[in-house]
């Protein structure tokens, strides 16, 4: 993989591009692969865990907000900055977010956010998605990694996994 100085410096929501830009793109990544599977429409909810480093200080960094924005299909490097404590007290409010902005899914935070201070054995940023429908049946599941400079690993992906 090439790598140039644009893919280094990355703009992002927080403090942090691993806690952040990778878990921003990791939801939209795992969001993504509802669609392609035509799940989407089957989502009733999602559960979110982190895990390690993100887990330990993810709130403080802006983990929580990045993945509720990913999840809705925003991007680090074009996400509208005004839009977001708007769209976050919605989601908050409401009790759901929209998967891509099309699927309305139950989310609540405290339920569905979980922070573990466990590592999984990849790397210490790991993140695990997970979509049920509506009788609570799992229906996708994904770990990702961010393994630094907004850089992300999906564990399932061929060939030991893939960077995005």
């Amino acid at each position: 993989m090439t790598v140039s100085v644009f893919d280094l410096f990355k703009i992002g929501i927080g403090p942090s591009s691993s806690h952040t830009v990778g878990p921003m793109k990791a939801a939209r990544m795992f969001a993504q692969g509802l669609a392609e599977r035509d799940l989407l429409p089957r989502t009733a909810e999602v559960r979110v865990e982190l895990y390690g480093s993100l887990g330990a200080t993810g709130k403080g960094h802006g983990s929580d907000k990045a993945i509720m924005l990913g999840l809705e299909g925003e991007e680090p490097h074009s996400v509208d900055i005004e839009s977001i404590e708007p769209r976050l007290h919605q989601v908050r409010a409401e009790l759901q977010l929209h998967l891509l902005g099309k699927q309305p899914v139950a989310f609540v935070e405290k339920q569905y956010l979980l922070f573990k201070r466990t590592s999984l054995p990849y790397h210490p940023n790991g993140m695990r998605f997970y979509a049920f429908d509506t009788n609570g049946e799992e229906l996708y599941a994904r770990t990702y990694y961010s393994v630094g400079g907004g850089f992300v690993v999906d564990e399932g992906a061929e060939a030991g996994g893939s960077a995005e």
